[in-house]
Formats: C-alpha cells, structure tokens, sequence
C-alpha cells in the first residue's frame, strides 16, 4: 500500500502509531514507543490525533474521523456493528453474531473482531464475553479493563446532576 502516513499519540494505556490514507484513517495499532511527529500529515490523520487524545481526556464520546478499514466483507459488516455499539456499553459475541444476521457465527464474528484495524476508533474493547467476562484484546486485557473503566468514568462525569 503506497501513499500512507502514520504518526504516534502518547496515551495513558501507552503509545498509538494511526497510520491513514488521503481519503482516511487505515490503522491504529499499539506502539512501542512515540516518535517524533512528520510534518505535513494528511488532514484525517491530524483529525484523528486530536479526536483520540479529546477520547483519552474524556471530551469526546463518538468519532467522526473518516475511517477506511480494510478486510473482507465479512469483517466489515462486524466493524460497521461494532461502530454502532454506543459510548460506555458493551455487548458479547452473540449479541454481535445475531446482530450481524449469523447468530451461529459467534466463533467467525469474534475472529472478525480480532482482526479489527482500528481499535478505539471502531470500538472492539466494547465486546465481552456472553458471561460479562472480559476476553481476548490486541492491546492485552488490562488496556481493554481501563478503556471500559474511562468510558464509564467519562460517562458518569457528563450526566447531569439531580437537584
């Protein structure tokens, strides 16, 4: 793939390397550490820095970052479900099987949602266990914990007090 830029963002659940195309946000992966910016990055991928550190500072709920995830039309049509999974809730691998028209699929939907090139933004952290158990995520268990944890936090700060 030729015509990608990728730039870090340090975070509290450690670096993040967003790597985006002209028409959009392609990758999001868990870095080791955060070089120093390029100049010149593309508009999206600038947009999707400040929208990620508006998330990790608990100012913004949904992205609007114009995302262009690659993968089958399978694993598409899971993202495109996991998108619609709101701010601060979660739902299992059933719940995201049935959603997807498969609820026999559960084993392909979590294999799907495994392969997610865009986590936080297409919020694959938002998927547990049928049981509420936590399972499996790319960036390890404990950054999926405090992901759900910052969500509900975030959530909890925003709601309006009673009088």
């Amino acid at each position: 793939m030729t015509g990608l830029t990728t730039a870090s963002l340090a975070t509290p659940i450690g670096p993040l390397a967003v790597t985006a195309a002209a028409d959009g946000i392609v990758a999001v992966r868990f870095a080791p550490a955060v070089p120093p910016p390029d100049p010149g990055v593309p508009a999206c991928l600038a947009q999707a820095l400040q929208e990620l550190d508006a998330y990790f500072a608990g100012r913004l709920t949904a992205f609007t970052v114009p995302l262009r995830p690659r993968g089958t039309p399978f694993q598409r049509t899971v993202w495109h479900e996991l998108a619609a999974i709101p701010y601060g809730a979660a739902t299992s691998y059933r719940a995201l099987a049935a959603a997807v028209g498969n609820p026999t699929a559960v084993r392909a939907v979590g294999a799907a949602n495994g392969r997610n090139p865009l986590p936080i933004l297409i919020p694959c952290h938002r998927v547990i266990g049928t049981d509420g158990s936590l399972t499996g995520y790319g960036g390890g268990l404990e950054k999926k914990q405090w992901l759900l944890a910052h969500e509900r936090r975030t959530l909890a700060a925003l709601a309006p007090s009673a009088p």
